[in-house]
């Protein structure tokens, strides 16, 4: 059986600053590391054989303190931009109050959590998938299929289009699932690669 550990990063100094971050790559903040530090306790007695995150250095400082916690240093690392953030173009390191309050709060509310509505120069929720699913299939199913145990630290978009599709999700229904920050979420597969069961530790 196959198992698959989804870990959105620890939180970052602009989420604590409540700014669009997106590719914008910034650090972990204070509490952010101390997120990261409790998902690899949760963690421990979990063997990976690979893992894989984004490009940015939140989720790869995620992981990397997961990993040294968990005294799995060694283990295949494979960084790809399919799994950064969603790109929040023109409103990147905007303060999110700030711009509710510019461009009125339906405006910001339809960027931020539409399926499909893109913020000026940005990705919107339906972009993220587009890249984040043929990633997956290429890059990452054909292990879950071999019976391996894998960790991806990635961001709360990349997440949200990966979970959408692991749980089959409407685009209605993904809009209301958030992922929480430094929070492991664990997938174990069948031997068809099919999940059959997920939790939060």
């Amino acid at each position: 059986m196959s198992r698959l550990v989804l870990l959105r990063h620890g939180e970052s100094q602009w989420n604590l600053e409540n700014r669009f971050t997106g590719w914008v790559d910034v650090p972990l903040s204070p509490k952010g590391i101390e997120e990261a530090k409790s998902a690899g306790e949760k963690l421990k007695g979990v063997v990976f054989d690979r893992a894989f995150t984004s490009v940015l250095r939140r989720a790869i400082d995620t992981l990397n303190i997961v990993l040294d916690i968990v005294g799995q240093s060694g283990i295949p690392v494979t960084q790809d931009q399919a799994l950064n953030e969603r790109h929040y173009g023109d409103l990147q390191g905007l303060n999110k109050a700030e711009t509710a309050q510019k461009f009125g709060d339906a405006q910001v509310k339809l960027w931020r959590r539409s399926f499909d509505v893109q913020p000026p120069n940005g990705e919107s929720l339906k972009n993220t998938l587009e890249r984040v699913l043929p990633y997956w299939e290429s890059a990452i199913f054909p292990h879950v299929q071999k019976g391996e145990r894998l960790i991806i630290t990635a961001h709360g978009n990349s997440l949200r289009s990966l979970v959408m599709h692991l749980d089959g999700l409407s685009r209605e229904e993904v809009l209301e699932l958030n992922i929480p920050t430094g929070v492991p979420l664990v997938y174990d597969f069948d031997d068809s690669g099919t999940p059959v069961a997920h939790t939060y530790l």
